[in-house]
């Protein structure tokens, strides 16, 4: 598991991020407490569903500027995986 912080919103203080990967079951969790947020999905998604469900999520709690720049930053974490 790794632990990233982000700023949610703009001036506001840095939150944990908490991006676990299951190798076996090839799947990837992202949850962010602060929001009472999380995501899950598996390795063989197509990366452009991955993005459009991701972000739609998010955007359950944050506006679209937000949300869009969040969604790539995370994305772009899961990958280092």
């Amino acid at each position: 598991m790794k632990i990233r912080k982000t700023p949610i919103m703009d001036g506001q203080a840095p939150v944990n991020v908490y991006i676990y990967e299951n190798r076996k079951e090839e799947y990837i969790v992202l949850a962010i407490p602060a929001l009472e947020w999380s995501f899950s999905f598996s390795y063989g998604e197509e990366a452009g569903a991955v993005t459009e469900r991701l972000e739609a999520s998010l955007q359950k709690r944050l506006d679209h500027e937000r949300a869009a720049a969040l969604t790539a930053q995370l994305l772009a974490w899961a990958r280092e995986m």
